[in-house]
């Protein structure tokens, strides 16, 4: 039989261990922490994002703090929405030769996965995106595409290619009620490069251009690879160094020098 100061002691420890537990869910629930849960990625966040900073981008996925988002022109916005619109529904082949051959399906579908794994790791993630436009080709297969405009500069078809991939793992493993197609055999940008602007009296202005298909590969294997690379970060228990070029940090650590 205890002594009523034992007693008092222990009830203060089991308080202590109670009040520990508490503050150490809430610190989890204020950080974004996920006890056995997949972490939740964005196929956009794999091309720029990643390669500018992997504090940045930790700290997006895991704690929940975004970048400010950065100012899109409208005449960018409003050229892709006039090529979806333009293309929905036709045949591939008379929009651009080089096309995979079959009907454009449209876009603008959210697309979401079941959980996935990659190399050794414990933890799952899974994929939530919205992809630009999807072909239903005449083998009976699917390709998923992305318009760009302006020139697409060669480093970055690496990065576009991490985008696709992702939506087509997507899509051929999709979370039950989601989006789903299958199978997904090709994958490509459609790039228009407006070159000429044109004027009329009456007002009237246009732009006209070229337009290229550029094939990106299907390699679940190099994309699953980079996801690996991708758990190593997120299952750190602290952010990574900030990248030296990144301006969100670098104006981030100065504030915190100077106490602005």
């Amino acid at each position: 039989m205890q002594t009523p100061t034992a007693e008092r002691q222990s009830s203060a420890i089991r308080g202590s261990d109670e009040a520990g537990r508490v503050i150490l869910k809430d610190r989890l629930r204020k950080w974004g922490w996920r006890m056995n849960r997949p972490w939740k990625l964005s196929p956009s966040d794999f091309a720029f994002l990643w390669e500018e900073c992997r504090r940045c981008f930790y700290l997006k996925v895991v704690r929940g703090i975004q970048r400010p988002r950065p100012i899109m022109p409208k005449i960018f916005t409003a050229i892709d929405l006039q090529m979806k619109e333009f293309f929905a529904g036709q045949r591939t082949r008379d929009l651009l030769a080089s096309l995979p051959a079959g009907r454009v399906e449209g876009g603008d579908k959210w697309v979401e996965s079941v959980p996935l794994s990659a190399g050794s790791h414990q933890s799952q993630f899974f994929i939530r995106g919205k992809l630009d436009t999807v072909l239903k080709l005449d083998d009976g297969s699917y390709a998923v595409i992305d318009f760009k405009t302006s020139e697409t500069k060669s480093e970055h078809l690496p990065l576009y290619a991490r985008q696709l991939n992702a939506y087509a793992l997507s899509l051929e493993n999709a979370a039950p009620g989601k989006f789903v197609l299958k199978p997904v055999t090709r994958l490509g940008l459609v790039v228009y490069e407006p070159e000429i602007f044109k004027a009329e009296p009456q007002g009237g202005a246009s732009l006209e251009g070229s337009m290229t298909w550029i094939e990106v590969s299907r390699q679940d294997g190099d994309f699953l690879g980079f996801m690996d690379e991708v758990l190593d970060v997120l299952d750190q228990t602290a952010p990574p160094v900030g990248s030296p070029g990144c301006e969100w940090c670098a104006y981030r650590d100065a504030s915190r020098r100077t106490g602005l």
